[in-house]
C-alpha cells in the first residue's frame, strides 16, 4: 500500500503518510528511454542515405520526446507526500505537491469524519475528510481499493484517538 501508519508517539499522536506509486526508478527511466530510442531507430538503418529518412526522423524524435515528457511528469508527481497527524485534540493534514507546493488543513479530531463517497464524486470511492470549515480530499492518487482500505483504517484510528482517556464509549 502506498500509505503507512507510523507507530503512535508517547503522547498518543498517530501519523499517516501517503504517497503515489513509484514503479520506475531513475535508472529504469534512462534504460527505458534508451531502449525505446534504439528500437524506434532500428528500422531507420535500412533508410540510411535515402531522402525518406529525413521525412520520418522528426516524427520518431517527437515520439521519443513525448515519452520523455510523460515519464518526467510522472516522476514529478512522485514527489507528492500527504501527512495526516491525529492527536486527541487536533487533526492536521499537510500535502507537499510537485515543485514544492505546500497545502495544510486542520480540524478538531472529535469532529473528524473520514467520508467515502462510493458514487457522486469525481472518481469511484472518493475519500474526503470532514471536520473543519471545509472538506478536503485525501489520497487522490490512490486506487479505488486503496481508498476503501484507507477509509476503514482511518475510521478505526480516528474513533480510537478521539475517545477521551478512560472512556467506555466504543
Amino acid at each position: 500500500m502506498p500509505y503507512k501508519f507510523l507507530p503512535p508517539s508517547p503522547q498518543g499522536v498517530i501519523e499517516v503518510q501517503l504517497w503515489p506509486h513509484r514503479s520506475l526508478t531513475r535508472a529504469g527511466f534512462v534504460g527505458f528511454i534508451g531502449l525505446t530510442a534504439a528500437l524506434i531507430a532500428l528500422p531507420l538503418v535500412a533508410l540510411i542515405g535515402k531522402p525518406v529518412l529525413w521525412a520520418l526522423l522528426p516524427f520518431l524524435v517527437a515520439a521519443v520526446a513525448g515519452i520523455w515528457f510523460a515519464l518526467r511528469k510522472s516522476e514529478r508527481d512522485r514527489e507528492i507526500l500527504e501527512v495526516l497527524t491525529l492527536s486527541h485534540s487536533r487533526t492536521h493534514l499537510s500535502r507537499t505537491g510537485p515543485r514544492g507546493v505546500h497545502k495544510q488543513w486542520e480540524a478538531n479530531t472529535y469532529w473528524l469524519e473520514p467520508v467515502l463517497h462510493r458514487s457522486g464524486g469525481p472518481v469511484p470511492n472518493y475519500l474526503t475528510l470532514r471536520g473543519g470549515p471545509r472538506e478536503v480530499e485525501l489520497g487522490a492518487f490512490l486506487t479505488e481499493q486503496e481508498r476503501v482500505a484507507l477509509h476503514r483504517d482511518l475510521s478505526d484510528q480516528a474513533a480510537r484517538i478521539s475517545r477521551p482517556m478512560g472512556s467506555d464509549r466504543p
